[in-house]
């Protein structure tokens, strides 16, 4: 898509100082680079109590930007961690509008870019990698906590994980799913027409037994809590026996309306009923797939119909319409972890 949510160039140098605060109501916000072999960059947002400094971020002509102050310094906590996973070609700035209710209620939120699946690098060498996501919310886990001044004030025993689409297929990971390629096989065989065989088959996910072993390992992160899990794909593609056996917290969010091919009955519903009895499974009738995205300027639907049309439907009911929707899945989600 032309217009990506937009990305700011602030780097992260120790997160800013620690300040000490009764009542934080501000947003404050780094960006962070992770150097390696698969360099990462992404967003950390926390409370802040500086009230100056406020500025635009995450925004463009067809996104609205949130206010932030950049480099603020945290409130001095504890504070729970999440850690956002994006969609297939989205990127960190996709629920930055959920960090910011979070931060309200405390939280500090970090969220990557997945080298590969992301708006800003589609290489298919990388796409096809998709047991690297998992690993980049272990390695932006690690980098956090070990920043100095947020590090500090992050609770390492309240780590908890959001994902949306391909985000939410690598929290399953983390939370100890493993894929399995003759489930997954099995499953497409009978179904040529469904999204994510078609996705996975021309990404080339685990056509080589080198790829079939790294995306069959286990993937999990035992320091993650909870998981918070938006309209998923790839469900038909994980062992039953190790879905039935995930042991922590998950709460899944299904999105019925407007869904744009992923079919709950073999997504999230089929998830909900392979895990474990009684996990929480909510699906308000007027969540679509892409409301877990920003809120649209009042221009925004009609530029993208005259611009890009193929890509208008991810701002239909985007401003009011997604607003509740946005509205509920914060309360759903900050109620979820904080009773964890």
């Amino acid at each position: 898509m032309k217009y990506k949510m937009a990305i700011t160039s602030l780097a992260l140098m120790g997160f800013g100082n620690v300040l000490w605060a009764a009542d934080p109501e501000h947003t404050g916000m780094a960006d962070f680079q992770i150097a390696g072999d698969r360099p990462l960059d992404g967003y950390v947002w926390y409370p802040t109590a500086q009230a100056d400094g406020a500025v635009g971020a995450h925004g463009n002509q067809v996104w609205q930007d949130l206010s932030v102050i950049k480099d603020a310094p945290i409130v001095a906590g504890p504070h729970p961690l999440v850690v956002f996973s994006h969609g297939m070609f989205g990127n960190a700035n996709n629920q930055a509008w959920l960090a910011q209710a979070l931060v309200a209620k405390g939280y500090v939120v970090a969220a990557v870019n997945h080298p590969g699946t992301s708006s800003f690098n589609k290489d298919p060498d990388q796409r096809r990698m998709l047991w690297e996501r998992p690993k980049d919310i272990s390695r932006v886990i690690d980098f956090v906590l070990g920043g100095a001044g947020i590090g500090a004030a992050v609770e390492p025993e309240h780590i908890f994980m959001a994902g949306h689409s391909l985000g939410g297929f690598t929290a399953m990971e983390l939370a100890g799913a493993r894929f399995d390629s003759a489930t997954f096989d099995a499953f497409c065989t009978g179904h040529v027409d469904e999204l994510v065989c078609g996705i996975f088959d021309g990404w080339d996910v685990a056509k080589t037994p080198d790829d079939r072993a790294q995306m069959q390992a286990d993937l999990s992160d035992p320091r993650i809590a909870g998981f918070a899990v938006f309209d998923l794909g790839g469900t038909q593609s994980f062992s039953a026996a190790s879905l039935a056996a995930i042991a922590r917290p998950l709460l899944v969010i299904g999105a019925p309306d407007n869904i744009h091919g992923l079919d709950l009955d073999v997504e999230s519903r089929a998830l909900v009923a392979k895990l474990p009895k009684g996990t929480p499974y909510l699906e308000p009738a007027s969540l679509a797939h892409f409301d877990f995205l920003g809120l649209c300027t009042a221009q925004g639907l009609e530029l993208l119909k005259e611009e890009e049309p193929d890509d208008a439907f991810v701002c239909e009911k985007g401003l009011e319409e997604r607003a509740a929707d946005h509205a509920l899945v914060a309360d759903a989600v900050d109620a979820f972890f904080a009773g964890l």
